[in-house]
């Protein structure tokens, strides 16, 4: 299965290659997607799936879109 794989903001340095083709096993979770890209938990601020909010236990199906968000802090 693939699924797309957006990083964004500071988070982008791990994009992975081909972040449209992703390949995730069966049953794989958003937690596990962001340890293979070696992103820590504590720096995912916000995590959607098909432009729906979700959390890091969420398991992937064929064609899902993530996107992973930092914190943002502006002034």
């Amino acid at each position: 299965m693939h699924i797309s794989v957006r990083c964004f903001a500071q988070l982008a340095t791990s994009q992975p290659e081909n972040p449209e083709h992703f390949p995730v096993a069966d049953g794989e979770t958003v937690g596990r997607v962001m340890e293979r890209l070696g992103l820590p938990e504590a720096e995912v601020k916000l995590i959607f799936v098909n432009g729906v909010k979700a959390g890091t236990g969420i398991m992937l199906k064929d064609g899902d879109r993530l996107g992973l968000f930092p914190a943002v802090g502006g002034g």
